[in-house]
């Protein structure tokens, strides 16, 4: 893809990462709460939450295929956006599970190509200075972060149901933006297909395997954190502020993307990057205290932020210019939402088993188990490259 850049350009994807993480700040912490205090049993709730990453996986590779194969990313985003905005409304009229799993199926079959076509928009604008992509990503967490500590104390004053008005208003607000997306002028190309065959070498399955594994280890954070601090007894204030100094540890990374990567190899960040998750599990496991809890939330930095910019830059570097779209659909679709689907799944029944600790403790063991098979592999190849 090539885009004639304007100063505006940023300004609208720096927008779009601000909304689509706000809303994101909204849905992660609470969304799962609520279902709680609907009634929903920890089956229920893995179940809602891996049935929106069965669409993760599923539908962004359907419409990253259609979007390089037409050159329509831009047209099909915004469809995309306006349509799960007026899908989401439709919670506002039931609280039942069965509804609402109908609900979760058909929003995530509009939401979940929305991230990977952001990222690829991204990349397009950046153009040679894609190692700063985490300068525009920033803009998401600290979106996330206002959300997450002003929402929280809305809540503990008022009531949990309020998140789905929010999340309906900053969705409707993110897809009018998206309107605003530069529009992109695709390159000539003989055929997707050559492109596509490029994601089927070692190096891309290793890695899309192994980000598989790190992502069914988040299933327990992302599925069950805010459950497990609310059955320790810490209220909605608290949990927004957990999750709030994860992302403002984030940004510290997004700010200093240029530097790092410049500075280690985007394989050594990755490697490094699964063996903070084990760690962050296991103390997640044995956490008592309040203060051992923030502490562990700082881990975040390490666990998303260097983990997620570099998994971007990795999948663009491996992946050729006629099928970046299909590539980072495919890198969504694997880690966040099959690895996602599994960890929520996997979870959900573990929690009704033996509680909230057990996930963490088993969690911890996935992630090293990850990236213990990636640094293999890449001291493997390195080898083998230098032969």
């Amino acid at each position: 893809m090539v885009t004639e850049n304007k100063p505006t350009d940023r300004l609208v994807i720096g927008s779009q990462y601000f909304l689509y993480f706000g809303v994101l700040g909204m849905y992660l912490p609470f969304f799962n709460l609520y279902c709680y205090q609907l009634g929903f049993s920890g089956l229920n709730i893995g179940i809602l939450s891996a049935a929106r990453s069965v669409a993760m996986v599923v539908f962004p590779l359907i419409w990253g295929v259609l979007a390089d194969r037409m050159g329509a990313r831009r047209s099909i985003y915004i469809l995309c956006s306006f349509c799960s905005a007026l899908i989401w409304m439709q919670y506002l009229f039931t609280v039942e599970f069965g509804p609402m799993l109908a609900i979760t199926l058909l929003y995530g079959m509009f939401y979940a190509p929305i991230i990977s076509f952001l990222e690829a928009f991204t990349m397009d604008i950046l153009g040679k200075e894609k190692k700063s992509y985490g300068h525009l990503r920033v803009w998401g967490s600290i979106s996330f972060i206002a959300v997450v500590l002003v929402l929280g104390k809305v809540i503990d004053l008022y009531s949990v149901e309020i998140i789905v008005v929010l999340i309906l208003a900053g969705s409707l607000m993110f897809a009018l933006i998206s309107t605003q997306i530069p529009a992109m002028r695709p390159l000539k190309r003989k055929r997707l297909s050559g492109g596509a065959k490029n994601l089927l070498n070692g190096r891309v399955l290793v890695f899309l395997f192994c980000a598989f594994l790190m992502l069914v280890s988040h299933g327990a954070y992302y599925g069950f954190f805010s459950i497990h601090l609310e059955n320790q007894g810490y209220g909605s204030t608290f949990i927004g502020l957990t999750w709030a100094l994860a992302s403002a540890a984030e940004i510290l990374v997004m700010i200093r993307s240029n530097q790092i990567f410049r500075r280690f190899s985007l394989e050594s960040v990755l490697i490094f990057s699964f063996l903070v998750a084990a760690l962050r599990w296991i103390v997640l496991f044995a956490a008592q205290s309040a203060a051992v809890i923030l502490v562990s939330q700082v881990l975040h930095a390490i666990t998303y932020g260097t983990f997620h910019i570099a998994s971007i830059l990795y999948i663009d570097r491996l992946t050729p210019d006629k099928a970046k779209t299909l590539g980072q659909a495919v890198n969504n679709a694997v880690s966040y939402g099959l690895g996602l689907m599994v960890g929520f799944f996997f979870n959900g029944y573990l929690y009704e088993l033996s509680g909230s600790h057990t996930l963490f403790m088993i969690s911890s063991l996935i992630a090293l188990a990850g990236g213990v098979f990636f640094g293999a592999f890449y001291l493997v190849d390195r080898r083998r490259v230098v032969k």
